[in-house]
């Protein structure tokens, strides 16, 4: 009987796990996760910290008993390393698993930067439902938090505990607010609002230590020294693959794949966070890690593995890594897709109005708009999405975009509809 292994429980585990029992009602699947917990979205971690949801709001499946059900093996455990030569899982308790198939979806982990007193009672990461209870007992109401970073999910965390009623304050090393995201205008604006909020923000700082005891003393980059009853530490993630070394794949930045989500190793594949798979639209293998890439690359790796399994050609293909980031600060909506950073010989164009708190920025390549940013822009975020993915070449709406940012809804409708020529008349009737 064919042999299909997972690493990693979390969303492309899953989805995977579910995606081969319906196509091979037969085989024998296994996946190996390392928390106790059911099988949960860290996504939903700040909204059971704001106490939208309770813990089972995060679990993937409501069902205690759905593994089961499926005939799917769940082993609690951890993975020491892989043998890909033979096919061999070395498990941290000792035992070993070996498989026909292999996925590996072993997600991210945080970024511990290397600080002074950074493993101090009161310093945690905001990753697993164990975080969370932590950080749910300490960032009661007046409570001096300060978080390190104010990245991408850093800002969904800072959401989080400013729905708690601390006293917050975020330091980010970066010269504006979610960096890897924004422009400076944009990231600017971000830490305006949420400085009008009342939360405190220190760009272009480090935390330079932490002093253990109750408070905690941080020492920052400026001079500054800022007590806190806890320390959330938000400087990034990365895949977690080092249990990989000398397994014989190859990795990068995460574990290499091709179109067909497969590593360098026949028969073993890679899905989510942990995954650099090949991008169609812009040629390059990237790492977004981001639910909806996980869903759909364990999709398309499960088909595959049991196409593999069966002697068969992999056909499921992934189109592209999607790159987009939509962001609620605060009540602040902004959105970053594609290369938003541009390309050297590419176009630019945008449009700020502070006083209204909306800012678009749009970067072209020859007619197509390769990557774009906002703020406060909600009605734009499908045309945004749908231009950026689509590569839909806009034709004349170049120009016109160019002219005025704001007509993205516009071009995208005349664009999409293979109408790029026709914005003459189109403009007779523009509203």
């Amino acid at each position: 009987m064919t042999h299909h292994v997972i690493l990693g429980a979390g969303p492309a585990g899953v989805i995977a796990a579910e995606t081969i029992r319906k196509q091979a009602p037969r085989d024998e699947i296994t996946l190996i996760g390392d928390e106790p917990e059911p099988s949960y979205s860290r996504m939903a971690i700040p909204y059971l910290l704001m106490g939208n949801i309770d813990e089972s709001g995060t679990y993937l499946r409501k069902s205690p008993t759905h593994f089961v059900d499926l005939k799917i093996n769940v082993l609690l455990d951890r993975v020491r390393s892989v043998q890909a030569a033979t096919k061999t899982i070395v498990l941290k308790s000792g035992g070993t698993v070996n498989f026909d198939t292999l996925l590996i979806a072993t997600g991210s982990h945080p970024v511990n930067p290397p600080i002074p007193g950074i493993q101090s009672d009161g310093v945690h990461t905001c990753w697993t439902l164990e975080d969370a209870r932590a950080i749910a007992e300490l960032a009661q109401p007046g409570a001096r938090v300060l978080q390190l970073g104010a990245g991408f999910i850093g800002c969904i965390i800072m959401e989080a505990l400013a729905s708690r009623g601390v006293t917050l304050s975020v330091v980010e090393m970066g010269d504006r607010m979610v960096p890897r995201m924004m422009g400076p205008v944009a990231g600017g604006m971000i830490r305006d609002w949420v400085e009008a909020k009342g939360v405190q923000v220190f760009t272009s700082a480090k935390v330079e230590s932490i002093e253990p005891g109750k408070p905690l003393n941080v020492k920052l980059s400026n001079g500054q020294t800022l007590q806190a009853d806890l320390v959330i530490s938000a400087a990034g993630v990365r895949p977690a693959i080092g249990f990989l070394e000398d397994s014989g794949i190859l990795c990068l930045l995460g574990v290499l794949t091709d179109e067909h989500l497969q590593t360098n190793m026949p028969g073993i594949f890679a899905a989510g966070d942990c995954a650099e798979a090949f991008d169609k639209v812009s040629g390059k293998t990237m790492v977004s890690a981001i639910q909806p890439n996980a869903s759909e690359q364990a999709r398309i790796a499960a088909n595959n593995m049991v196409a593999y399994a069966r002697g068969k050609e992999a056909k499921a293909v992934l189109k592209g890594v999607t790159q987009i980031n939509v962001l609620d600060t605060l009540g602040l909506i902004s959105t970053s897709f594609g290369d938003w950073q541009g390309v050297p010989d590419g176009e630019h164009v945008e449009i700020t109005d502070k006083a209204a708190g909306k800012h678009l920025s749009l970067q072209f390549k020859d007619d197509v708009l390769i990557g774009c940013n906002s703020v406060g822009w909600t009605q734009h975020v499908g045309a945004m999405r749908g231009l950026v993915e689509g590569q839909i070449k806009l034709g004349a709406w170049k120009d016109k975009l160019l002219q005025d940012p704001s007509r993205l809804v516009d071009a995208y409708q005349a664009a999409a509809h293979g109408q790029a020529d026709w914005s003459g008349a189109h403009d007779k009737h523009r509203r």
